[in-house]
């Protein structure tokens, strides 16, 4: 009968080799598991996409494409044609002559939405005859109502779109080639002079042989990027999106100003047969992108010209048609999953097997360098293989069983330990156990727990006393110390006869006699109270946790509305009088100069009676951009309201640096604002107040700072005036000055 209960010796010697193989195998799905969660809730994308940037920086440079050319449009160039927009005559010269030379298409990166006088009549039937000749649209989107193309294009369907996709980091790593508008197929522009240069070659977009639905050019297939491929998690795939398989070739390029100036044979050469594409690179137009190879910052990173970012796009599709560049593709979902779950068990088996945490670490180098080489040769060959995720497993799965080996050693060493301080005279319940999983000793401590009197349990087994389940948990944790011969530990739940169920932790340990005879002894503390307390301050932590989130939350929203401005996110006057009484503290200790300069917008009511109040909000914007770059990290813009700004200079050593301070702020704010495609010219005056030249209150400050600004505007605006400047007898006519505040400010 108790044969029958117990287990066979093949089914004990199956849970011995599984229970051996169990910790590579449940470290490695663990922690596969945690990083297709963080995979999945996007937080390796950033990361994803860091390393897919890198990728296209260790290519190679190659060699110049010669089959586009760039007439460029400088801010020098702007300079010498006097105009910008360009007029039309000036692009009836420029287009007749880069067609005296004979190219094979012409792109037109500019915007000709509305005539620009003079020679609008000439313009529109040049356009109207020149069929190689591509103009750009802007499609609407959520930033912009979008920009048509000429009359004259749009009827002979000679127009392709230049919207670009921006990830969240403000690089662009995808191009559109085709986007649907009110039913109506939109292609690129870009891929509209791919098609020109391709048609003597016989080579037109056209359906795949395996699905319809997805786009063939020439030797290249081009697969719609999905929401979650490669690097992406839920990408927003509108259209008809792929990848940027950038190179960074270099175009040769050509100054307009030059180009117009010169003799046409000059150039002829680098025009003939050619793509011509026609497009800014000036500065001033802002119209740069960032791109993988755009390393640093936002702010400090190199950018690309559209045009440029337009020729990468083209050179691109003409390499994929002509099979000199792979389509970059991705695996699925499936393939990234089992990916992903190699490299964890991979780790974990290293791990398992070597065992020495140097060893382990030295494999686990030697493979990352090889999991990094093997997706780079990949992705030069058109794959690109998820490269975090991997590297995360491989990494995780490793150190777990590394710390998981740690453990043992330790619990190792506390086994040795505890075999000389088991003693009888020990009152925690403690058993003794014959290598047939008999009971041959028992304290009166452990017949109390199990509910029955030691002298019934002698010569038998948890499986004539216990639940099956629980036995069966006893018997296994015998096994494993005979089996293993060193000190175990475990926590099980335990039912005694009674009917109540404890936790308790079971230290077991062997015992060899004179004789050679070997015994288990078993020492059991219960742990209940312990366990209920454990569970207890868990939920209290977590309570008291997501409460103090709560309220740091709430904190920051508050300080964030009480001392910031809503429009544009300067401090407030509140905020400035608290740092305008710290820099007169600092000021006072180090013997320095405090500078406040009062800015008041000169035109800007002008503004918006002409353009609109949106429209002013979104210069005070731009304004407040432009002060924060022109300053130190150590200065301080602020927004009174209106068109009033502040800013603090703290620590100044002498007044004459105030000076350079606000001949800059002037020549910033005096250069053109371009403001959804408008022009805006603003000017300032500004007024300014020392510390404590001038005063030694900040509301004297304040006061002195805007009289001086006032005098400014009296002046002639677009200018600065110092308040040791502005007599008393002009203070007195602040009444007058406050009128034309009040006309100024409207």
């Amino acid at each position: 009968m108790q044969s029958k209960k117990q287990p066979t010796r093949l089914r004990v010697d199956l849970r011995h080799w599984l229970r051996r193989g169990r910790r590579v195998w449940t470290t490695a799905f663990g922690v596969a598991g945690c990083v297709l969660l963080l995979r999945i809730l996007g937080f390796l994308e950033p990361l994803e996409l860091a390393v897919l940037d890198q990728f296209f920086r260790w290519q190679l440079t190659p060699k110049n494409d010669d089959r586009i050319t760039i007439i460029s449009i400088s801010d020098e160039d702007i300079k010498q044609l006097g105009k910008w927009p360009l007029s039309d005559a000036v692009l009836v010269e420029l287009i007749n002559k880069i067609k005296a030379a004979q190219p094979q298409a012409i792109g037109l990166d500019i915007y000709r939405e509305l005539p620009n006088e003079p020679g609008h009549a000439e313009l529109t039937r040049l356009l109207e005859t020149t069929p190689m000749l591509i103009g750009i649209e802007k499609l609407p989107d959520m930033e912009s109502p979008g920009v048509d193309a000429p009359n004259a294009l749009d009827s002979r369907n000679q127009i392709g779109f230049n919207n670009i996709v921006i990830d969240a980091d403000g690089k662009v790593r995808r191009m559109i080639l085709y986007w649907t508008l009110d039913g109506v197929a939109k292609t690129s522009f870009s891929l509209q002079l791919a098609q020109l240069y391709l048609q003597p070659q016989g080579i037109r977009p056209k359906p795949s042989a395996r699905d319809p639905n997805i786009l063939q050019l020439g030797q290249s297939i081009f697969p719609p990027l999905q929401p979650n491929a490669g690097p992406y998690i839920d990408a927003d795939t509108q259209g008809y999106q792929v990848f940027a398989n950038y190179r960074q070739r270099q175009f040769d390029t050509i100054s307009i100003s030059e180009f117009l100036q010169q003799d046409p044979s000059q150039d002829a050469a680098l025009l003939r047969d050619r793509i011509v594409l026609i497009g800014s690179t000036a500065d001033s137009l802002q119209d740069f992108v960032l791109t993988p190879y755009s390393g640093g910052n936002q702010r400090s990173a190199e950018r690309m010209a559209g045009v440029q970012l337009q020729a990468e796009f083209l050179s691109q599709l003409l390499d994929n048609a002509l099979g000199d560049r792979p389509v970059l593709a991705t695996w699925g979902w499936g393939g990234e999953v089992l990916w992903i779950i190699v490299w964890s068990v991979v780790g974990s088996g290293v791990g398992w097997m070597l065992r020495s945490p140097i060893k382990t670490l030295g494999a686990t180098t030697a493979l990352s360098v090889g999991l990094v080489a093997g997706c780079y040769l990949a992705f030069v060959g058109g794959l690109w293989v998820p490269v975090v995720p991997p590297l995360l497993t491989l990494t995780g799965s490793t150190l777990a069983i590394i710390a998981y080996l740690a453990h043992l050693r330790e619990e190792l060493q506390k086994s040795k330990e505890f075999l000389s301080s088991v003693i009888n005279t020990i009152p925690d319940p403690i058993f003794v156990k014959d290598v047939n999983h008999r009971w041959i000793v028992l304290n009166e401590a452990y017949g109390q727990l199990i509910g029955h009197p030691t002298q019934i349990l002698i010569e038998k087994s948890e499986y004539d006393v216990l639940p099956a389940h629980q036995a069966d948990l006893f018997w296994e944790q015998d096994r494993l110390t005979f089996q293993k011969e060193t000190e175990q530990e475990s926590e099980e739940e335990f039912t005694n006869a009674n009917g109540f169920t404890y936790c308790i932790a079971t230290k077991r340990s062997l015992h060899r006699d004179s004789a050679g005879n070997l015994f288990l002894v078993g020492v059991i503390h219960d742990i209940t109270e312990r366990k209920r307390m454990e569970e207890e301050l868990r939920r209290t932590t977590a309570e008291l946790a997501q409460s103090n989130a709560k309220l740091r939350r709430a904190g920051d929203q508050l300080r964030q509305i009480a001392f910031h401005d809503p429009l544009t996110g300067l401090p407030n006057r509140a905020a400035l009088e608290t740092m305008l009484t710290e820099a007169l503290k600092l000021a006072e200790t180090h013997q320095k100069y405090v500078a406040l300069l009062f800015l008041d917008l000169d035109g800007f009511k002008q503004v918006n009676d002409t353009h609109g109040h949106r429209m002013g909000d979104l210069l005070l914007k731009a304004v407040a951009q432009r002060l924060l770059g022109c300053l130190r990290g150590s200065d301080t813009v602020a927004r009174l309201g209106g068109d009033e700004f502040v800013v603090l200079l703290p620590a100044i050593a002498e007044a004459q640096n105030v000076v350079r301070v606000a001949d800059k702020i002037l020549q910033t704010l005096g250069q053109t604002f371009a403001i959804e495609e408008q022009a805006i010219h603003v000017t300032t005056s500004v007024g300014i107040a020392l510390y404590p030249a001038d005063s030694q209150t900040i509301e004297e400050l304040l006061a002195h700072a805007d009289a001086a600004m006032y005098q400014a505007k009296q002046l002639g605006k677009n200018q600065y005036c110092f308040a040791s400047s502005v007599t008393v007898s002009e203070s007195a006519h602040q009444s007058s000055l406050s009128n034309a505040r009040e006309d100024d400010h409207s």
